[in-house]
C-alpha cells in the first residue's frame, strides 16, 4: 500500500478505516490537518510495519495482525479521529462482497451476538444494486449462511457497514476516538499540572483542540513528598497517551513558597502562590516554544477561582491563558477524569503545596490593586526568575 490509494487487505495484516469529524468542514487547508493525523499515528506506531493510505474522505491504516490491539489502542487516543473500524476492501463484485461479509459476520456473531443489520451506501451509482438492494441481499445471504443470525434493524447487536466507492468497503462496529483537531495543529502550550483532578482534564480538553502541550509542576520539598511529585509524573504519563510528545518539568518552588509564607497576609497567600506560579510558567514558556498557558481553574469552585481572584492571578501572564474547565461542574470534570484514566491517580492522598499552605479563611473577592501591591511587596522577582531557570525535566515521567 502507498499513501495515495488503499489496497486489498494482505494476508496476515489488518486494515482499519479511520474516520474524522470536523476536519471535513475545513476548506483548502484540510489536507494539512489530515497530514498531522497521519504523522501522529506514525509516531504512536513507531517500529510497527504499518501502511497509511488515503482517498477522498477516508484514511486507511494497515498493520500486521499481531499489532492489531496496539493499533486500536493508539487510534482510540488520536486527536482528530472520531472513530475507526476493522475493514475489508474488495473489488466491486457481489460475490467478493458476500465472501468478505461472511468473514466479518463469523467474527461478530461470536463476539457481539446474533442480531445484526446491514447499512449500505452506494457512492458509485454505476453499481447495479442500490443501497437498499445491497443491504437486502447481504442480509439474506448472511442469515442463510449462519442460521443463528437474525436481522434486527431496530436493536441490533452489531452493524455491518458497506460502502461502494472505487472499491467495496465492509466494516464492523465503529470504535470511538476523541475527535477534535489533530495534535499540534493549534500550536503549543504549557499546562500548570498539579496532582488534583482538574488540571489533567484541562490538559486533555485543550489537547483535543489541537494544542500540543508540555506540563510544569511546582515542587516544595520538604513540605511536599516525593510521592506527590511521582503522582504528577504518573498523571503526565497518562496524558502522554493522548498528547504523545508531552514533556514534564519540575520547578523547585520552596524558596518562593517560604517568601510568601513569611511576608504575606495569611488570607492572601493562596492567591500570591498562584500568581507566582503563573509568572514562573510565563517566564518558562518562550524557551519551551509555548504560545499560551493552560490551567485547571473552574469558575467559583474555590476561593482562588472567583472572577476577581482569576483576574489577579491571570494578570501575571503576558501570553494567552486558557481555562478549558471554566464552565464545567465538578461532576462533569470527574466523569471526564474517569474516561481518560486520570481519576484514580488524582485522588491518591499526596498533597501539593497549594493544599498544604492553604489558609483557613482565604480572601474570596480580592481588590485587584491591593493584590498587585501585595505581590510587589514580596520582592520575589529574583526568586521567581531563579525558580524558572532551575526547572528540570522528568524524562521518564
Amino acid at each position: 500500500m502507498n499513501d495515495n490509494a488503499p489496497g486489498r487487505k494482505a494476508s496476515g495484516r489488518t486494515l482499519f478505516l479511520l474516520k474524522y469529524g470536523e476536519l471535513s468542514l475545513k476548506g483548502s487547508n484540510r489536507d494539512q490537518f489530515i497530514r498531522r493525523i497521519v504523522e501522529d499515528i506514525r509516531s504512536r506506531l513507531a517500529g510497527v510495519d504499518c501502511a497509511i493510505s488515503r482517498e477522498w474522505g477516508r484514511i486507511y491504516l494497515e498493520v500486521p495482525d499481531a499489532e492489531q490491539v496496539r493499533a486500536a489502542e493508539a487510534l482510540s487516543r488520536t486527536f482528530g479521529l472520531v472513530g475507526f473500524s476493522r475493514t475489508l476492501l474488495v473489488t466491486k463484485d457481489m460475490e467478493r462482497i458476500r465472501d468478505a461479509a461472511a468473514v466479518l459476520a463469523a467474527e461478530l456473531l461470536a463476539s457481539k451476538g446474533p442480531r445484526f443489520k446491514v447499512e449500505a451506501r452506494r457512492s458509485d451509482k454505476s453499481f447495479p444494486l442500490n443501497s437498499y438492494g445491497i443491504a437486502c441481499e447481504l442480509g439474506a445471504f448472511l442469515t442463510d449462511r449462519f442460521p443463528d443470525l437474525q436481522v434486527d434493524v431496530h436493536n441490533p447487536d452489531w452493524i455491518l457497514h458497506v460502502e461502494i466507492r472505487k472499491q467495496a468497503s465492509l466494516s464492523g462496529p465503529v470504535q470511538g476516538s476523541p475527535g477534535g483537531l489533530p495534535l499540534g495543529s493549534s500550536g503549543r502550550g504549557l499546562l500548570l499540572l498539579s496532582g488534583g483532578i482538574d488540571s489533567p482534564v484541562a490538559g486533555y480538553l485543550i489537547g483535543k483542540r489541537g494544542l500540543a502541550i508540555d506540563a510544569v509542576y511546582f515542587d516544595t520539598p520538604p513540605y511536599t513528598s516525593p510521592q506527590a511529585r511521582d503522582k504528577v509524573a504518573r498523571l503526565a504519563a497518562i496524558l502522554r497517551g493522548f498528547a504523545t510528545d508531552l514533556r514534564l518539568f519540575v520547578v523547585p518552588f520552596t524558596d518562593v513558597q517560604l517568601r510568601i509564607r513569611q511576608h504575606a497576609r495569611r488570607e492572601e497567600s493562596t492567591l500570591l502562590v498562584r500568581a507566582s506560579m503563573m509568572r514562573i510558567a510565563d517566564l518558562m514558556a518562550p524557551g519551551l516554544g509555548s504560545q499560551c498557558l493552560i490551567t485547571g481553574e473552574n469558575l467559583g469552585q474555590v476561593a482562588s477561582q472567583t472572577v476577581e481572584s482569576m483576574h489577579f492571578t491571570g494578570s501575571l501572564a503576558t501570553i494567552p491563558l486558557f481555562r478549558p474547565l471554566i464552565g464545567l461542574d465538578k461532576d462533569e470534570i470527574i466523569r471526564l477524569a474517569r474516561s481518560i484514566g486520570t481519576f484514580e491517580t488524582s485522588i491518591l492522598p499526596y498533597e501539593d503545596c497549594c493544599t498544604i499552605f492553604s489558609p483557613a479563611h482565604p480572601v474570596v473577592r480580592p481588590n485587584f490593586e491591593r493584590m498587585q501591591r501585595s505581590f510587589r511587596r514580596l520582592e520575589a522577582d529574583e526568586l521567581i526568575g531563579k525558580a524558572s531557570r532551575e526547572a528540570y525535566p522528568i524524562v521518564d515521567g
